[in-house]
């Protein structure tokens, strides 16, 4: 058995410990807002929080998650989560929202680390997020609307 402490809870999984993180989240603890996109690392929808940090969980295998805090898009709180919540909401971005709970797990990740990011912190956070409706403007907009209510 492998203890994964996923939102604060502690989770006992019967489970190769090479297994992709994101296949106990989904496939074992029906956790499905975390999405498979590339299985490669490379497009982000499977960003979770690992320790505050964003992380691809394609490409973390559940042996390197033990002792660690993990967070989905199911957990996130607190101030900054509900202020990148309510900016995606007021600015709409979404567009097909296959992507979006990875770009917010990494908009959270950057305003978590960086309160008030200009464009360029904004590009270089996100950039290992994809978005194939391309609403990265708005992403963007978002990110700088959730920063002014962070002020």
């Amino acid at each position: 058995m492998i203890d994964l402490k996923i939102n604060g809870q502690t989770h006992s999984l019967d489970a190769d410990g090479e297994m992709p993180l994101l296949w106990a989240i989904r496939d074992i603890l029906n956790m499905t807002g975390t999405k498979f996109g590339c299985g490669i690392a490379q497009c982000g929808a499977c960003t979770v929080h690992i320790d505050g940090q964003p992380t691809r969980s394609c490409q973390t295998q559940i042996s390197d998650a033990v002792g660690h805090d993990i967070t989905t898009i199911e957990g996130v709180q607190g101030k900054v989560a509900d202020a990148v919540k309510a900016s995606w909401q007021t600015l709409d971005v979404v567009q097909c929202g296959y992507c979006q709970s990875g770009q917010i797990m990494s908009a959270i990740g950057l305003l978590s680390q960086t309160p008030k990011p200009n464009d360029g912190d904004i590009d270089s956070a996100m950039s290992g997020n994809v978005c194939r409706c391309a609403t990265y403007s708005r992403i963007r907009a978002a990110i700088h609307d959730a920063s002014s209510k962070l002020a």
